[in-house]
C-alpha cells in the first residue's frame, strides 16, 4: 500500500500531524521505533504508579486563549484537565523570599507590583507584551535578546530573577536566548495553567485513537533506517522491522540532524545543508528525580514551586556547585484523597556533565554514573526540602539524566528543548518545516517553538504546507483574519 503521508516518529508533533492530516482525509502512516508511541510524553510504570517523563503542565486552554482552538480540533479538551491556583499557579522562591505568579495578565502584573511597587509601570508593559506574544504577534522579536530586554526595562535585579524564575521550561542563556522564545515560553501559562488528572499517556492515547478512528495507522517497533530518494523525491522508507513503506509525502518528527542521516543519498539535499543542520547546537538536558510518596504523608499542592539558592537564575546550572535551582511539581491525587503519591524534581543538566558516559547504554553505565545520579538527586531533594520539609523521609525515588533521554528518544545530547535558538542568527537557528527535498517536511520542537504549546502550533504550521495556510488558520485562529 502507498500512503499519502508517512510520518517518522510518534512524539507529540508526529501524532498531532497524523491526527490533523488523517482528519483531512489523507491516508496516514506513523512509524515509531519504540514499543509504544509518545516520545517525551511516554510514561513508565514502577509498581502500581505511572510516572511522566516530559509533561507537567500546559497553558492557554480557556475559550478564546492561545491553545484552546487547536486542542479543541485535536480532541484534547475532553481530557481531565485541572486548573492550577489562579492566585499563584507558579511560585518562585529565591533565597528566603517567595513570589507568586497569578493567572491573567493584569492580575500577574498587579500581584508582582505589590512586591515591587517601583516597577509597576514596567510590569504592566511586560504583561502587555506577553499578551501580544500569546496572540502570535511578536515573531519580529526573534532577533532581540531576552536578557537585554529585561535589563533595559527593569531596574531591580531581583525582579529580573523572579520574572525568569519559572523558565526552567526553556534554556536560559544570556548570550543567545531570543526575547520571542522567552515570551512564548511564559505567556500561555499566565493566560491560564492546567495539569492533567493522570499522566501524559492520556494525550498520546487520545491522539493515537483519533488517528486510527480516522483511518490512519501507527506501527511501533519500526525504526526508520533510510529515506530513499529517486529523481529528487522521496519514494519510500526502509525500517528495522524489515518492511518498506511507500509514500507521496514524508514528515520527520525526529531531530533534523538525524533526518539528514536517514537520507543517505540525495541530489537535492546538498552537503552545505547537511553541515548547517549538523553544526547547530542543542539546548541543555534535564535531570529528573521522580519521587514515590508514602500514602497520606504529603498533601497535594495546586501549583508549581521553583526554588533557587541565590538570585542567579540565568547562570546557576553552569556553576560547578551543588544544584542551585529546582522545579517541584506534583501529581493530582487520583484516588479522591487530599494526598499526592508522586512528586517530580527537575533541574538543568548540561551535556559536559554526562559526556564521560557518552559511549554507554541504559543499565550499563557503571558505578561512577550511579554515584553521580545519587549525588545530584540528594542535592535536588535537599533544595526541595526548603519547601517540603522531610521530603526524603517520606519517599523513594527514580532518576533520569540527559543520557536517558538520548537513548530512549534519540535526542542528541539528551536535549530538553531541541536546537538552541539564537537571537544573533535567527534565520539559521529557527528552522522552516521545508527541506531541500520537496516532499520531505520537518515538525517538532527543533523548528521554532518547543513545549506542549509550541510543538502543537508547529504541527499546524507543518500541516499548513500541505493543506494551505488559510485552511489551517481557520482552525487555530477561527476569529482572526491574519495569516499564520
Amino acid at each position: 500500500m502507498k500512503y499519502d503521508i508517512i510520518i517518522i516518529g510518534s512524539g507529540l508533533g508526529g501524532l498531532e500531524c497524523g491526527y490533523i492530516l488523517s482528519r483531512a482525509g489523507r491516508s496516514v502512516l506513523v512509524l515509531e521505533q519504540e514499543s509504544q508511541p509518545g516520545g517525551c510524553l511516554q510514561s513508565y510504570r514502577r509498581r502500581e504508579l505511572t510516572f511522566d517523563t516530559g509533561f507537567h503542565y500546559v497553558g492557554g486552554l480557556d475559550e478564546g486563549q492561545s491553545l484552546h482552538a487547536a486542542f479543541h480540533y485535536l480532541g484534547l479538551l475532553d481530557l481531565p484537565w485541572h486548573r492550577l491556583d489562579a492566585d499563584g499557579f507558579d511560585r518562585v522562591t529565591i533565597g528566603e523570599r517567595t513570589f507568586a505568579f497569578a493567572q491573567g495578565y493584569d492580575s500577574f502584573a498587579r500581584r508582582l507590583a505589590a512586591d515591587f511597587p517601583a516597577e509597576r509601570t514596567a510590569l504592566q508593559r511586560y504583561a502587555d507584551l506577553l499578551k501580544r506574544s500569546a496572540q502570535h504577534q511578536l515573531s519580529a522579536l526573534m532577533g532581540t535578546s531576552a536578557w537585554q530586554y529585561l535589563e533595559e526595562n527593569f531596574r531591580d535585579p531581583l525582579l529580573i530573577n523572579v520574572l525568569s524564575g519559572t523558565s526552567l521550561k526553556m534554556e536560559l542563556r544570556q548570550e543567545s536566548l531570543p526575547l520571542f522564545t522567552f515570551l512564548h515560553g511564559n505567556s500561555s501559562f499566565i493566560e491560564s495553567s492546567w495539569r492533567l488528572k493522570g499522566d501524559g499517556s492520556l494525550i498520546v492515547n487520545a491522539l493515537a485513537e483519533g488517528i486510527r478512528a480516522q483511518g490512519g495507522e501507527i506501527i511501533c517497533n519500526a525504526k526508520a533506517q533510510e529515506l530513499v530518494e529517486r529523481n529528487g523525491q522521496l519514494t519510500h522508507v526502509v525500517c528495522s522491522n524489515g518492511e518498506t513503506y511507500e509514500g507521496d509525502l514524508f514528515i520527520s518528527d525526529t531531530h533534523p540532524a538525524l533526518t539528514c542521516q536517514l537520507v543517505k543519498q540525495s541530489s537535492r539535499m546538498k552537503q552545505v545543508y547537511r553541515n548547517r543542520i549538523t553544526n547547530l547546537e542543542n539546548s541543555f538536558g534535564m535531570f529528573t528525580v521522580s519521587l514515590r510518596i508514602r500514602p497520606d504523608s504529603l498533601r497535594y499542592f495546586n501549583w508549581n514551586q521553583y526554588i533557587y539558592r541565590q538570585p542567579n537564575v540565568w547562570t546557576f546550572y553552569q556553576d560547578n556547585t551543588p544544584v542551585g535551582g529546582v522545579l517541584v511539581t506534583c501529581r493530582i491525587p487520583e484516588d479522591g484523597s487530599d494526598y499526592t503519591r508522586q512528586v517530580d524534581l527537575l533541574t538543568p543538566m548540561t551535556w559536559d556533565k554526562c559526556k564521560t558516559w557518552n559511549d554507554t547504554k541504559v543499565g550499563r553505565r557503571g558505578n561512577d554514573y550511579k554515584t553521580m545520579k545519587e549525588r545530584v538527586a540528594e542535592e535536588c531533594i535537599t533544595l526541595a526540602e526548603r519547601f517540603l520539609p522531610g521530603l526524603r523521609n517520606m519517599s523513594e525515588y527514580y532518576t533520569s539524566t540527559p543520557l536517558t533521554w538520548r537513548d530512549y528518544t534519540l535526542r542528541p545530547e539528551g536535549s530538553a528543548y531541541g536546537i538552541r535558538k539564537d537571537f544573533r542568527d535567527p534565520l539559521m537557528t529557527m528552522l522552516s518545516p521545508r527541506t531541500p527535498i520537496p516532499n520531505l517536511l520537518l515538525t517538532g520542537q527543533n523548528l521554532m517553538l518547543h513545549g506542549l504549546h509550541g510543538v502543537t502550533m508547529t504541527a499546524f504550521y507543518t500541516c499548513a504546507e500541505i493543506m494551505g495556510q488559510e485552511t489551517v488558520r481557520k482552525i487555530i485562529e477561527p476569529n482572526k483574519s491574519k495569516k499564520i
